[in-house]
């Protein structure tokens, strides 16, 4: 019980420091959520679905805040990062976690360095390995630093930020109908179950949930006497990353509703494009640098977090092995290109982290020896059973679709 992994981070902190290190895992999640995979997500839904996406975004928001409460307040409570959550559940079943969580991050990293790549090639018209390399370097440098936390605390906040209000500026430009987005929000024409779970799954699947959930445990926010900021800040992550969604569905509605049809090769840049010309292009690039920017600092940080139970050593230099996940990240989309066997696998089987996590963290809920005299909310757990349900499907039907495709 209450084994925490950072025992001189736990001293009393400012209220100025505390706050800073709340909006940096708020922001540290969702901007691990907003990664290429996201924006190009968003807009294939908005033109499937239209108007009715919105009735997706806000069931999802939902969902995610359930999941999200759920996994940070045991994190919080117990002191222990997710894997270790899962071995105290069941022996070993951490290092299965985290085998997922890490094979799951690093194929990811290697599209968000892609995607990085891509936004530097819309931005200024370089190679996309240039572009990919150069991302690489920037998230290496911050990770170099001494204060190397507070550095991407601020770096995800302020990136962050310059997304939302960049989209924004494309989405009024667009002109979307409000009133009927509004009206579908509530009222939709129609329901594409698979979508909801896809979105949910890429807002707080894989390792994306835990990106700021560790990250308060690093910051010494923890502990029974931290709950009300825990989960604050776990409503706040699922917030601002549903508002960059939001925005991004508009605008592409707009786009639509006016009869453009999007490019199938990149959809999101041809929304970008048509609204706003050769300047929203370039916006569109910047804005997919900084995602992929903002989801190589979110995908690395997240999992050598879950490493550091294979040795203590890797809990020493935590900021070296980051690097090293970030230089092989790199180096794999610069010398090879993506490999697509590992993206598809990886992706097949992130689709079953959530439920496997989420279950464990719901078990570990309600054990004394975890989470000491703390007594999670009944209707937490069946929220999170509920979700695991959905999720569960989720993945089987991901594996099922996608493994084939490996033969």
């Amino acid at each position: 019980m209450n084994q925490n992994p950072i025992d001189e981070q736990q001293g009393k902190m400012t209220a100025k420091q505390r706050l800073s290190a709340m909006m940096g895992a708020a922001f540290l999640m969702a901007t691990s959520a907003i990664g290429p995979g996201f924006l190009t997500q968003t807009a294939v839904f908005t033109e499937q679905l239209l108007a009715s996406f919105a009735f997706i975004i806000l069931a999802s928001i939902i969902l995610d805040i359930g999941a999200q409460m759920n996994i940070w307040r045991i994190i919080a409570v117990s002191k222990m990062r997710g894997q270790e959550i899962a071995n105290a559940v069941l022996p070993g079943l951490g290092y299965v976690v985290a085998f997922f969580i890490v094979l799951g991050g690093l194929a990811f990293n290697i599209g968000n360095v892609a995607g990085g790549g891509l936004g530097v090639n819309a931005l200024m018209g370089l190679d996309p390995r240039i572009g990919a390399v150069m991302t690489g370097v920037i998230c290496i440098v911050i990770f170099t630093l001494k204060e190397a936390n507070v550095a991407m605390d601020k770096i995800v906040r302020y990136l962050g930020a310059v997304m939302i209000l960049l989209t924004l500026y494309v989405m009024f430009v667009s002109n979307p109908p409000y009133a009927e987005a509004a009206l579908r929000t509530v009222a939709p024409l129609e329901i594409d179950f698979l979508a909801l779970i896809t979105v949910v799954g890429g807002t707080v699947g894989g390792y994306i949930t835990f990106a700021g959930g560790h990250r308060l445990l690093e910051a010494g926010i923890s502990g029974k006497e931290n709950i009300r900021h825990v989960t604050n800040t776990a409503i706040s992550g699922i917030v601002v990353a549903s508002i960059m969604r939001f925005i991004l569905f508009l605008a592409v509605l707009g786009v639509v509703s006016a009869g453009f049809a999007l490019n199938a090769e990149n959809p999101t840049a041809s929304v970008f494009q048509i609204a706003a010309g050769e300047v929203g292009y370039r916006i569109f690039g910047l804005v997919l640098w900084f995602a992929g920017i903002t989801s190589v600092i979110g995908a690395a940080y997240t999992s050598v977090s879950f490493l550091t139970t294979f040795h203590k050593s890797i809990e020493r230099n935590k900021n070296y092995w980051t690097i090293g996940f970030i230089v092989f990240s790199t180096a794999v989309f610069a010398f090879i290109g993506r490999p697509v066997t590992l993206l598809i696998l990886a992706g097949a089987f992130n689709g079953l982290i959530l439920p496997l996590t989420l279950s464990c963290v719901l078990l570990a809920a309600h054990r004394t020896r975890i989470v000491g005299d703390y007594k999670h909310p009944i209707w937490m757990t069946i929220f999170g059973a509920i979700i695991v349900i959905l999720t569960t499907y989720l993945g089987i039907h991901t594996l099922t679709q996608m493994i084939p495709q490996l033969f």
